[in-house]
């Protein structure tokens, strides 16, 4: 695979522009530029520039809405609910996470309910951004078919992402983000873009045989859940979560509506916020802090998130697909 060195700045930069030339403002433009600068810096190279080409094409459809803003409605003291206006999900919770931090810190919990938005980022910069403010985060959202439930050889569930963050008083987070799917379909794609099988249980092919060619999973297959039963009744609860409670689509409710330009479908988003300091008092952290160092003691183990933490330290240029830059710079 070829690459080209791009500095952080320039990443930014690359992203930036491509979002203004294809009908984002400058405020959409630079908070989505600014979450994809990030995603590459981390290492979340599923969820960097490899996203660009399909946030253009939502725009250019009109699908999505580079310059509309979200609507907050707050039902009570502990429950938010945005509209987001065919808005990206990043400008969305640009917006409504101070909102459900605050609620959350006054009342113990709160809940955010978004309808209506564009998803396609990672979710750990939401649970992060929660959990920075010393609250416990989940979140969930799911997305057209793409993975079959346990037992079945066609999608029904979205790939069905959740993540989690834990605060730490003075240091980063644990945090972790993972498809419900056995892999997320990004990383499907990354892996047939640059050549490299994926493990056998990833997917189906559209004959629905056992695979470990990303292509046939990616190219009319199926992805499977994580553990079987296990992972498929998880992701049948971010249906629920993301869909039914938020009051938003299920999976193929949002696939009957899409307009499949190739750009990230609107869905719904389940984000909960705890305090550890009103339900457990001021000792949570010392108490978590020796669990987590327990687990640390053990040979083979890291905490989630500490990777990509240690990842985001490097401040250097990054080695970014060539074919890929080339491909980006040409929709400006």
């Amino acid at each position: 695979m070829s690459t080209i060195s791009l500095t952080l700045n320039e990443i930014y930069d690359l992203a930036y522009k491509t979002l203004v030339s294809n009908n984002c403002d400058e405020e959409t433009a630079n908070i989505l530029a600014d979450l994809i600068m990030k995603a590459e810096r981390d290492g979340s190279l599923s969820h960097g520039l490899f996203r660009l080409p399909a946030y253009v094409a939502g725009l250019k459809s009109g699908k999505i809405n580079g310059k509309a803003r979200p609507e907050i409605k707050k039902i009570s003291k502990s429950v938010i609910k945005v509209l987001g206006n065919n808005c990206l999900a990043p400008i969305v919770l640009s917006i409504a996470i101070p909102e459900l931090t605050k609620a959350a810190k006054e009342n113990g919990i709160a809940v955010l309910a978004i309808n209506n938005s564009h998803h396609m980022a990672a979710m750990w910069p939401e649970t992060e951004m929660i959990a920075e403010q010393g609250l416990v985060a989940f979140a969930c959202t799911s997305y057209k078919p793409a993975v079959a439930p346990a037992g079945a050889s066609k999608p029904l569930f979205g790939t069905n992402p959740i993540s989690f963050a834990w605060p730490r008083k003075g240091k980063t987070p644990v945090v972790y983000d993972m498809a419900t799917a056995s892999m997320a379909m990004g990383e499907v794609q990354v892996a047939k873009r640059e050549g490299h099988k994926v493990p056998l249980g990833t997917g189906l092919t559209k004959d629905g045989k056992e695979t470990t060619d990303p292509g046939e999973i990616a190219d009319g297959g199926v992805l499977l859940p994580f553990g079987g039963y296990k992972g498929s009744g998880i992701a049948m609860m971010v249906e629920l979560l993301a869909g039914a409670l938020v009051g938003d689509n299920f999976s193929y409710e949002t696939a009957a509506k899409d307009t499949n330009d190739g750009g990230p479908p609107s869905g719904g988003e389940f984000i909960l916020a705890i305090s550890p300091d009103k339900l457990s008092g001021n000792d949570w952290d010392k108490h978590s802090s020796e669990f987590f160092d327990k687990m640390k003691s053990m040979d083979g183990v890291r905490l989630p998130g500490e990777r990509r933490h240690k990842n985001r330290l490097n401040k250097g240029p990054r080695n970014i697909n060539k074919e890929l830059v080339n491909k980006i710079k040409s929709l400006n």
